[in-house]
């Protein structure tokens, strides 16, 4: 079976404040908290480039060891989260590189700016990948990424690989397995059905 890897350039997910405060250490934030906030979001807005890239594979699961077309993935903990689900979507997802930028700017005369925009980042990032799989039909209700549980990180290397995110989405990965852009992510998403 040929693996199709499709790319989609996905709308602005809506842009959820209280999470990109949370991820700042901000629980609560005061007005000068919120001003910035938004301050930082507009500056970022225009730049970000939300892509995803993905593919669905067939899902055998034996032993511990997940099968995922030419993938194989031993873990435990992935094994737990397939369950009997016998197809998955292995996916990447971007923001582009306008916060990475925006970031490194800040960072040497705005700190509070920088944290700001991190946050956001992180934000965008996610609000991505909840709304890529929210597509899905039958998908479970969470995604499981390289680092999770006993899947190491170093499993990244296969996911980038199979999606070929440079050409795709242009997701790279250097030797200390940080994805560039830096608000970027990969998964697993186990289907039911």
């Amino acid at each position: 079976m040929t693996r199709m890897v499709l790319v989609k350039h996905v709308e602005e997910p809506p842009f959820e404040a209280m999470n990109a405060l949370r991820y700042a250490g901000c629980p609560e934030a005061d007005a000068a908290t919120l001003d910035l906030l938004y301050s930082c979001y507009e500056e970022l807005r225009s730049g970000l480039r939300y892509a995803v890239c993905s593919c669905e594979l067939p899902l055998t699961v034996k032993n511990g060891t997940c099968e995922l077309g030419s993938l194989s993935l031993p873990s435990t903990d992935l094994t737990n989260y397939f369950g009997d689900c016998r197809r998955a979507v292995l996916f990447a997802a971007t923001v582009g590189v306008a916060p990475d930028r925006l970031i490194e700017r800040y960072s040497r005369v705005s700190p509070s700016r920088a944290l700001m925009l991190q946050a956001i980042g992180a934000e965008r990032i996610e609000a991505l990948c909840d709304a890529f799989c929210a597509t899905l039909e039958g998908a479970l209700p969470s995604r499981f990424s390289p680092g999770y549980g006993d899947l190491p990180l170093s499993v990244q290397q296969q996911l980038i690989r199979v999606l070929d995110t440079e050409r795709k989405i242009g997701v790279c990965l250097n030797e200390s397995l940080l994805m560039s852009p830096t608000k970027s992510v990969t998964a697993l998403v186990g289907l039911k059905g």
